[in-house]
């Protein structure tokens, strides 16, 4: 077995948990699933893989060798596509936030895997401070203000924000006609997940942005938390209109302080700068970006 083989044995060997099910993915016998990592550790000198009766885990050397592997082997495979002039495919890995992914990506994602029959997706879900290096991903989809990175963004569009709360919360302290009537008001406190700061609300005046922070009784770190606690009256919340639009055209949810609207959110799409090239990368890109232009935001 050739060291790329080894490589691709080892990675399935990690992604399963086991020896046994890499070797039934790869159609091979055990013993040659085994006896090729043994002879991988030999030749590293390094132990990759822990070894107990109920599954198998990489080591810490052994999930810096395979996170390698990934980009070794992809790059592999990307040369070779690119010079075969075939369609895209291997593994896809993309961080998103999981509301975003379910209004954007997942309703069109059935045309775009038929369209790439070839590419398997994996979509992990957050907002967190990913290293896409070291964790093997291709790319990440984020909202809000990009912080300093080595990766390349590609601005996808803003999201208009919405202010508003609940019936019940507004029959209890009243309709804020005007910033200085928030006096009296609380909010659904938003934590951040970098700082674990809460994240006042924003509103423009005269053109420039102004944070209010108000008293919080309850702090979230979840999106979808965020809105459910705002639905049961519990304060006022800001976020992307789209998340928003059945509350909105129910009633659950009513718009305040219209003329003071916060600024839109940017939404981008990041990647290693290793991965502009990669075939597969590259044709997620486009379609997305299409996808997102083509919403109603």
């Amino acid at each position: 077995m050739d060291r790329i083989d080894a490589m691709r044995l080892f990675t399935r060997v990690v992604e399963q948990r086991s020896f046994t099910r890499a070797a039934q993915a790869l159609d091979l016998p055990r013993s040659t699933v085994t006896d090729a990592i043994k002879q991988l550790e030999a030749r590293l000198q390094a132990r990759l893989l822990q070894r107990t009766t109920r599954h198998v885990s990489p080591t810490l050397d052994g999930e810096a060798y395979y996170q390698r592997c990934l980009a070794i082997l992809a790059e592999i495979e990307d040369a070779e596509m690119a010079f075969a002039g075939a369609k895209p495919r291997g593994l896809l890995r993309i961080e998103v936030h999981g509301t975003l992914a379910r209004h954007f990506l997942l309703p069109g994602l059935p045309d775009f895997l038929a369209q790439y029959p070839d590419i398997e997706l994996y979509m992990s879900e957050g907002d967190r401070l990913v290293d896409a290096l070291r964790e093997g991903i291709d790319c990440v989809v984020r909202v809000g203000k990009l912080r300093d990175s080595d990766m390349v963004a590609r601005r996808l569009g803003e999201l208009e924000e919405v202010t508003c709360a609940a019936p019940a919360y507004l029959q209890r302290f009243g309709t804020p006609h005007c910033l200085e009537d928030l006096q009296v008001h609380r909010m659904v406190g938003f934590r951040s997940s970098v700082t674990g700061a809460l994240m006042p609300l924003e509103f423009n005046v005269n053109g420039r942005p102004q944070p209010i922070a108000l008293p919080a009784t309850v702090s979230v770190s979840a999106a979808e938390s965020l809105v459910a606690a705002a639905r049961i009256g519990l304060g006022i919340i800001q976020v992307p209109r789209y998340h928003l639009r059945e509350d909105l055209a129910n009633g659950s949810l009513l718009p305040l302080l219209p003329q003071y609207p916060s600024t839109p959110m940017p939404v981008s799409l990041l990647y290693p700068r290793n991965r502009q090239l990669s075939p597969r990368v590259r044709v997620f890109i486009d379609w997305f970006s299409k996808v997102f232009a083509a919403h109603n935001l």
